[in-house]
């Protein structure tokens, strides 16, 4: 069996309460409430990645996403108005 990496895990006093009391709700400890909470978000996490296409990357960029064209005389730099 491999071993389990150990880390510390800095959290605000109130957040602790409540994932200790959820975890006595599921008679988990609050490192397996921890665990399992984190092993849930990585599995959905995944499943979305698996489930989302992938852009497409277009060769050449569509006149609707170019944005619209403006007047060659809008670029000239210096000219007072």
């Amino acid at each position: 069996m491999a071993g389990r990496k150990s880390f510390l895990l800095r959290m605000d006093p109130a957040l602790w309460a409540e994932v200790e009391a959820w975890a006595q709700q599921e008679l988990r400890s609050v490192n397996g409430q921890i665990e399992f909470l984190l092993r849930q978000a990585v599995r959905k996490r995944k499943k979305a990645a698996e489930t989302t296409p992938a852009p497409e990357s277009p060769t050449e960029p569509d006149e609707e996403s170019a944005g619209p064209a403006l007047p060659a005389d809008d670029f000239d730099v210096g000219e007072n108005d």
